[in-house]
């Protein structure tokens, strides 16, 4: 196997949905420059998600509309001058 080919800098970062408010904690190694006290009291680095299993329709069965900096509105704009 190659030397030095996986990242050595992992740690413990909480990950939270936006849509839903749900945070989960696991190991990665993703920069990010926010953090949060999780609920143990330490603090840890924040990545902040548009979706996670907890609001993805493939996994709640429930088709949920997330508009993400008006995307549905230009691809309704475009393509509705048929």
């Amino acid at each position: 196997m190659k030397k030095d080919l996986h990242p050595s800098n992992y740690r413990l970062v909480v990950f939270k949905d936006m849509s839903n408010e749900y945070s989960f904690l696991t190991k990665s190694c993703v920069d990010t420059k926010e953090t949060t006290t999780w609920e143990d009291g330490n603090e840890y680095p924040l990545v902040k998600l548009e979706i996670s299993h907890t609001s993805h329709p493939f996994y709640t069965g429930k088709m949920k509309l997330v508009d993400t900096a008006g995307r549905i509105d230009k691809f309704r704009s475009r393509y509705n001058k048929k």
